[in-house]
């Protein structure tokens, strides 16, 4: 009854403000119409996904405290968000901006440069809509191994039509219908871990003391994790609001003043976000979970919390908060989905000399947005779940190289566009370096299972390293052009 309800709110969203959905920014965008709480919902649901719920409380359930990062880095990621977005947003709103590719072509008066950064945050964003998938696919095994039969071909089936339907009402409603969908998601979210958190300290009031029992070592951070600890919440806050989703979140609000103050409100879902991760860590303390756990789902990380949750509550309440965490991966794979589509029309199509009307820009862009649904779909099934968790884990070190040429660019009056994109580039090629070397060479893993690199101070996040040696680039160059009495021509009034 709520997933239909979900659809039928996702479909009739089109209505809602009412803007012809025939032009991009209303779209994509919502029109720029959409108020303080609503964007507080959807920038929540943009950035607090179905991983979320599953790789968080998977990763303390496997590792430890390390992952705890995850809680921190939203303070900093949301003041991070207080300074730029709402620059971002007026300078959108001034000069009609639709992506941060708009912004980095007029800014550096560069297409090449604004089509690196778009391709940039396209393949960035799509492993990030595969692991949407992956999530919700953990959500539908918990919901039907009780059923037996067969799960894989049930759970598979289920998520081909949730997908068809997201798409159905994404491509009809755009913006409006994530936004929308976004309030109900959310309201299910927050019910669901307020009543968790509730019923395991009242039923299993030792539960966290019996945890750490358990687990000791999961109450401190071992020293050799203590500049990974701050490199990664330090870069994850960074890498943010550099993805095209949340830059898009970020660019429907009605205002630059209701985006500051939906910005001010979103640390409320950090709390949200610090009883998912002790999930983790309180199965450990729950004991008839984390028998289920290891007996019917072999110790798969993935299934911490739907597990935790059909253990300590009724079965109707476990399908409630099911539906949650799954349509929790639908909203946030429409939305980045929209972006990775707008991207590609906006910022690549149209500067290959395509110059596009504006229904037919918003078409194309319609219909690349079912392409990304349906190759992230395709991802999951083609590719085993292992190593698609593991290919988003450098998603964070290839967004972070749009650094410069987005925050930096809207500060920075010096910065050439040769150094930006020189910049970029040593980045990139770093980032796969040092991630290739620590995987493949010290660790010797067989695939990709981390995003640290040893260093002499210990383990670091390579996206950190990856960064610096960007900034370095940059300074590099800027300084030669500097000394070549070079100027950057055609600035925008506003720089």
């Amino acid at each position: 009854m709520f997933f239909v309800l979900f659809v039928l709110i996702g479909f009739l969203a089109k209505n809602f403000r009412r803007g012809n959905l025939n032009q991009l920014p209303e779209w994509a965008l919502g029109g720029r119409r959409l108020g303080t709480f609503l964007v507080w919902f959807l920038v929540g649901a943009d950035l607090y996904t179905a991983y979320t719920f599953i790789a968080v409380p998977s990763s303390m359930y496997a590792v430890g405290s390390i992952y705890f990062f995850a809680v921190p880095y939203v303070s900093l990621a949301f003041a991070i968000a207080m300074i730029t977005m709402p620059k971002l947003w007026t300078l959108s709103k001034k000069r009609g901006y639709v992506t941060a590719g708009d912004f980095v072509s007029d800014r550096f008066n560069s297409n090449a440069l604004a089509m690196i950064i778009a391709l940039t945050g396209i393949v960035a964003e799509l492993p990030y809509i595969a692991l949407q998938i992956v999530g919700m696919r953990a959500i539908l095994t918990g919901m039907l191994t009780p059923l037996g039969g067969n799960v894989d071909l049930a759970s598979n089936i289920a998520l081909v039509l949730a997908i068809l339907v997201l798409i159905g009402f994404t491509y009809t409603s755009g913006l409006r219908g994530t936004s929308l969908t976004a309030v109900m998601k959310d309201a299910i979210i927050f019910t669901t871990v307020i009543v968790v958190i509730v019923t395991v300290f009242v039923a299993y009031h030792s539960a966290l003391h019996e945890a750490f029992t358990v687990k000791p070592v999961y109450a401190d951070l071992p020293p050799k994790f203590y500049n990974a600890y701050w490199t990664l919440f330090l870069m994850s806050a960074a890498a943010l609001y550099l993805y095209p989703h949340a830059i898009n979140g970020s660019l429907s609000s009605m205002s630059a003043q209701k985006l500051r103050l939906s910005t001010a409100l979103l640390p409320i879902y950090g709390i949200g976000l610090a009883f998912l991760a002790l999930f983790g860590v309180i199965i450990y303390g729950v004991p008839a979970a984390e028998h289920v756990l290891k007996i019917t789902y072999a110790n798969n990380g993935a299934m911490v919390v739907p597990t935790l949750i059909a253990t300590v509550t009724p079965s109707w309440f476990t399908g409630f908060a099911f539906l949650g965490i799954f349509i929790g991966g639908l909203v946030p794979a429409a939305i980045m989905s929209m972006s990775q589509a707008t991207l590609l029309t906006r910022n690549v199509i149209k500067y290959l000399g395509r110059e596009l009307e504006e229904k037919r820009e918003t078409f194309i862009a319609k219909v690349s947005m079912i392409f990304f649904q349906l190759l992230a779909l395709a991802f999951v099934f083609i590719v085993p779940e292992t190593y698609s968790i593991s290919l988003q884990l450098i998603g964070g070190i290839i967004i972070l190289q749009t650094l410069p040429a987005v925050f930096l660019g809207m500060y920075v009056k010096r910065l050439e566009k040769y150094a930006v994109a020189a910049g970029w580039l040593a980045g990139i090629v770093a980032g796969i370096y040092f991630e290739v070397y620590s995987n493949f060479v010290y660790f010797k893993y067989s695939i990709i299972k981390t995003t640290l690199m040893p260093s002499s101070l210990g383990f670091i996040f390579v996206g950190f390293t990856a960064l610096v040696i960007n900034l370095i680039v940059v300074g590099v160059v800027e300084a030669v052009v500097y000394a070549l009495h070079r100027q950057p021509k055609n600035l925008p009034e506003y720089i």
